[in-house]
């Protein structure tokens, strides 16, 4: 299995000359065999920060994380997270949340303007156009039963 990023790093903080976990620490941890392991503690999710803009042919995956794009997301370009997307700029490429299944991921765009949304395997493109009150304006996609749904955010 793979660790999220932000577990990755949590070795490297603790100080180097404790490493030897205390007994409530293994006992924790241990478990019969014969039980169902145990989901780790909820911790904060991950995050990527992309802040460049991302041009057409250009990918970025978010793996086990939510993704930030402070720049503009480019006709061509794509922009895939586990968890959720949220760019704080022109969203017109191709943005998949969810990719792993996770039902509750949103998309959330300053300006909305994609080709394709997708959240946990539920797409649709925007050929036809988007609704007028959040074509080009701030939204959120969100995914309701099997239906992609499109809301303008207020402030």
């Amino acid at each position: 299995e793979e660790a999220a990023p932000a577990q990755a790093e949590l070795p490297l903080a603790e100080p180097a000359e404790d490493r030897t976990p205390s007994p409530a620490a293994e006992a924790a941890v241990s478990a019969p065999e014969s039980a169902e392991p145990t989901p780790a503690p909820a911790c904060a999710p991950a995050t990527v920060i992309i802040d460049k803009p991302l041009r057409s042919g250009q990918q970025v995956y978010a793996r086990g994380a939510d993704l930030i794009v402070l720049a503009v997301v480019s006709f061509g370009a794509e922009v895939i997270a586990d968890g959720s997307i949220h760019v704080y700029a022109p969203l017109r490429g191709r943005a998949i949340a969810g990719a792993q299944g996770d039902t509750q991921a949103r998309i959330f765009a300053a300006c909305m303007e994609p080709q394709l949304v997708s959240i946990a395997g539920t797409w649709r493109t925007t050929e036809a156009g988007l609704p007028p009150e959040v074509a080009g304006k701030p939204a959120q996609v969100r995914l309701d039963g099997d239906k992609l749904l499109f809301e303008p955010l207020k402030f």
